[in-house]
């Protein structure tokens, strides 16, 4: 990943993975993985201060004690949870923007990645919001990480003339504002499995004009030539 907005380093946690996909891995890892994943879901429904450490082992199915042996209090699994939550929404969207030939099309798959992973998500802006009063180096740590993932393909764009040249940083922060704000109204607030068509196109027909570039001359974004069924609902494949 490209450098391109500086903050705090990556809070330390086992990669995204899940434990059927690592038939090698140490028990202790599992059992760490089985915790994260069941934090999310305790964080995700009941919220920081109503979530507990007893709920979040019964949800994970281990002992009480066995939490004490990864994470010291239920700030630390929340700060863990966050980072969790970065890497795997990181990974959706480069993984949906491989095999794309244009800026445009890296924006259009990434943010079906993004989609996709939201509505299969849900404790993603619960728990990040949350971050604010709870953890804001979490909060600021993971915004920075996923702006550092924009500014350097970006900036290279815009030196071949097809993003309109200017601050790479600022439009990054532009385009997280608008994928986050759709994702919020159309997937969190309407309990949805996706974006609607309509409204996904028009999203795309606003990020074409904030690229600028040859990508607003003589292109139809309602009829990209975008090798994917549904832009924002799929398999994990």
């Amino acid at each position: 990943m490209r450098p391109g907005a500086s903050g705090p380093p990556d809070l330390r946690v086992d990669s995204p993975v899940r434990e059927d996909a690592l038939p090698n891995e140490s028990k202790g890892a599992r059992t760490k993985r089985r915790l994260l994943e069941a934090a999310e879901k305790v964080l995700g429904e009941y919220g920081y201060h109503d979530a507990s450490i007893v709920k979040i082992t019964e949800a994970a199915g281990v002992a009480q004690g066995t939490f004490y042996l990864y994470f010291s209090n239920k700030k630390e699994i929340f700060e863990a949870v966050v980072a969790d939550l970065n890497r795997q929404v990181r990974h959706a969207m480069t993984e949906s923007a491989k095999g794309a030939t244009t800026r445009l099309e890296a924006e259009r798959l990434g943010f079906a990645g993004f989609f996709r992973f939201t509505a299969e998500h849900p404790a993603l802006y619960r728990v990040i919001r949350q971050a604010e009063f709870v953890s804001p180096s979490a909060l600021r740590n993971h915004y920075e990480k996923v702006a550092e993932g924009y500014v350097g393909p970006l900036r290279d764009a815009m030196e071949t003339g097809e993003v309109t040249p200017g601050n790479a940083m600022i439009l990054a922060w532009s385009l997280m504002a608008v994928g986050e704000a759709i994702g919020m109204r159309w997937i969190v607030w309407d309990e949805s499995k996706a974006v609607p068509d309509d409204v996904f196109e028009e999203m795309m027909s606003i990020i074409a004009r904030m690229l600028g570039g040859p990508s607003m001359v003589n292109v139809d974004v309602d009829n990209i030539d975008v090798a994917i069924d549904n832009p924002v609902v799929g398999d994990d494949n």
